[in-house]
């Protein structure tokens, strides 16, 4: 199975949350309002800086995904 790299998620027991998952290494689920990440992958390697801008590139990415999935629903109510 081909899974996208971001998947929208949400919870009943966190009515007040969105999630975002990121089903790529490194892998992990994004609070969007509570501006915290949960790592599923462990990080490591010889280079911490790298890993550390890559991951802050992944979870702007994940930011910006979320942006665009909630403009396409507001785009969905204004027709």
């Amino acid at each position: 199975m081909t899974l996208p790299k971001f998947l929208l998620a949400d919870n009943t027991d966190f009515p007040e949350d969105l999630f975002v998952v990121h089903t790529e290494y490194p892998r992990f689920i994004l609070n969007v309002e509570e501006e915290e990440v949960e790592w599923l992958d462990d990080l490591e390697g010889d280079d911490e800086e790298t890993l550390a801008n890559e991951a802050t590139k992944v979870v702007e990415e994940a930011f910006k995904f979320c942006d665009a999935e909630l403009a396409k629903y507001d785009d969905e109510e204004e027709e």
